[in-house]
This record gives C-alpha cells, structure tokens and sequence, in this order.
C-alpha cells in the first residue's frame, strides 16, 4: 500500500487528473452521451483532455460511441486523451475505457473495474408459413454473431498493450470479473492509480 509520501508524488506527477475536463457519471445510456457532448464542447481546445467515469454500467453501444469520438479526437487533431475511473467502472464503463491506451488510462485508489460478456434477453416468436420461419431464426442467429463479433472486438481493445491475454479475459468475462484498482496496474490495463 503506498505511503502518503508516494501519493503526493503521484499527484504531483498527475496534475490534471485532480480536475477533469469530462466528468460522467451514472448509467451510460443516451443522456451520459449528451452530457459527454456538452462537456467536451465546453472543455478548452488544446493540451490534454482529461475525462473522468463513475458508473455501474448501461449500454454498450453508448460506451461505444463515446469511445469512437475519443478515438477520432486522438486520430484527426492529435489530442492526447487521459481516462481517470473512479470508484466503479463496471461493464459499459469499461467498454468506454478500452478507447483509451493503456498509457493513457488511470484509476483512483479502490476503484474496481468489471468486466462480463455481454447479456441478452429475447424471445424468438414462430407464426406464420413455413418457409418464412427459417428466415425469422437466421436474423436471430445472424445479430448473436455480430453481437460477439462486437464484443470480441472490444475485448481486444480493453487488452492491448496489457499482459491479459485474451484467453484470459474470455475465460473470466462469462461470471463478471472485478479488478481492484492495484490489480488493474499490475496487470497493464491502467498506467497508474492515484
């Protein structure tokens, strides 16, 4: 456990984690993407740009577009962009974090991260003619694979430039694994905790 002496050192080396630019909180869902919008808007133009996460989770498909405008702020203008996790960054949270590089993602103290597949609930319905049903089957079958296409693909993207093997990870994913912040580091997924 670090002293207080390393702490303050940590935080000396982190200014700009002490007060994010972006800072989200909540169920990751269409209003967590608004708020991102507004607050990356507002946030001064140059240098880093620091965004914070606290959340139990929501949909992925919002995490995921978040992600692609850091992403695409990285690519097109050169922007460094830090992730800062506090407390929980669980499931959608997560998917968010994966688009940041590992060097460029942080965690405060006891924070915990986790990481499950992605869940589905659907009834498939079955009426009408015959030879319309296999369609109705193969459209179901056809958005499962791509649902794993897509998780696999951010899967990947949470590990890279860690030492957690995918193996690893796929293994673990199905019963929700929870990292401790200290964890976190030591396996690679986050430069540093403060």
């Amino acid at each position: 456990m670090p002293d207080d002496q390393t702490r303050a050192a940590k935080a000396t080396k982190y200014p700009l984690l002490a007060a994010p630019h972006v800072q989200l909180h909540g169920t990751v869902d269409d209003v967590m993407y608004r708020s991102f919008k507004d607050q990356v808007l507002a946030a001064p133009k140059d240098g880093p740009l620091v965004v914070s996460i606290t959340t139990l989770g929501g949909d992925p498909e919002m995490a995921r577009a978040m992600g692609d405008a850091i992403r695409l702020m990285r690519d097109y203008y050169g922007r460094e962009t830090l992730f800062l996790g506090k407390v929980a960054v669980y499931s959608a949270g997560a998917t968010f974090m994966s688009a940041f590089p590992v060097e460029c993602r942080f965690l405060t103290r006891r924070t915990r991260l986790m990481i499950h597949e992605r869940l589905m609930s659907s009834t498939v319905q079955l009426s009408g003619p015959l030879n319309t049903l296999p369609a109705v089957l193969k459209a179901k079958l056809n958005e499962i694979e791509q649902s794993i296409i897509i998780q696999e693909e951010g899967f990947r993207d949470l590990i890279a430039g860690s030492q957690v093997s995918f193996e690893e990870l796929t293994s673990r994913a199905p019963s929700n694994w929870y990292i401790e912040a200290e964890e976190a580091e030591r396996l690679g997924l986050v430069l540093d905790v403060i």
